[in-house]
């Protein structure tokens, strides 16, 4: 099976500190992956890398066949397929569960508002209901995104980016402050995603690594 994400001989540094020493890295397609370590081991800078937040002092980041990440913005990768869904939820917390995915699906250039009133098409309006549904608040895409639960916050924003059809979802400490019922649903959206996709989760919470990895 071809890789959908390939880093060779990745090295990162910071004013002299070397966040990542001449990393190499790959992944599938539909693959689950985990990544643990202790702080400051550059897990979260991999994550930086791969979606063009920090760009590598050397090495090659390749995604899909043949296309070069490297020099690329974070928009420009997110567009080619990469989603990244970080740490701290970040969601538009006065709109409703269902308009945070319209606003991700669309991807506004003209404000909130007006991205708002324009039209969804049928079949994207079904990729809403369909993503509602998968990360477990269907029926509850009129509600206040900022009513949500810690978790169901977590989850909204997992969907925003899997509405975009990413093909490769980067996820950053997505348990943190989530009851143990949140934790392993989560684990679950997880493995129910990883079938359709490749999905590289960073994680300090040993216990949901070992329900949720198929590959550490």
């Amino acid at each position: 099976m071809s890789s959908i994400i390939y880093l060779e001989s990745v090295t990162v540094e910071f004013d002299g500190f070397r966040a990542l020493h001449d990393l190499n890295f790959f992944m599938d397609h539909r693959e689950l992956r985990v990544v643990i370590g202790p702080n400051g081991a550059g897990k979260t800078t991999l994550l930086d890398v791969i979606s063009g937040k920090v760009q590598p002092t050397s090495g090659r980041v390749i995604f899909g066949k043949h296309t070069d990440l490297i020099g690329r913005r974070e928009n420009e990768i997110a567009s080619l397929g990469i989603g990244r869904k970080f740490q701290t939820p970040s969601i538009f917390a006065n709109l409703s569960v269902r308009e945070n995915l319209e606003l991700s699906l669309a991807r506004p250039s003209k404000g909130v508002m007006a991205t708002l009133r324009s039209r969804l098409s049928g079949e994207q309006q079904a990729r809403i209901e369909e993503t509602l549904e998968s990360i477990g608040l269907g029926g509850r895409g009129g509600e206040r995104a900022g009513g949500l639960s810690h978790g169901e916050k977590q989850w909204l924003e997992i969907g925003m980016v899997i509405v975009q059809q990413a093909e490769l979802l980067l996820v950053d400490e997505p348990v943190a402050g989530m009851t143990d019922e949140e934790t392993e649903r989560t684990a679950e959206l997880l493995r129910a995603i990883a079938r359709d996709r490749a999905v590289l989760v960073i994680e300090h919470d040993m216990e949901f690594v070992r329900s949720l990895a198929r590959r550490v």
